[in-house]
């Protein structure tokens, strides 16, 4: 696998994030809009239980190069 290009998956049973390393520009948008869910100097760095799947949801749709998405 690329390290360059690392995908990971977080649930939290209702919702899924997914995070391409390789699409990600470090904005901060998700850690500014929802700090309490997106950690990056943890592991794992998306805590899916600190906040509800509409916060999460509204969160990730302010991500502007597309790195985390929704399934």
């Amino acid at each position: 696998m690329d390290k360059n290009n690392i995908k990971k998956e977080y649930s939290n049973g209702e919702i899924t994030v997914i995070w391409q390393s390789g699409k990600c520009i470090h904005s901060g948008n998700c850690v500014r809009n929802l700090h309490q869910v997106f950690k990056p100097k943890e592991q794992p760095w998306i805590k899916m239980e600190a906040a509800s799947s509409e916060e999460i949801v509204n969160a990730v749709a302010k991500c502007p190069s597309g790195a985390l998405s929704i399934k």
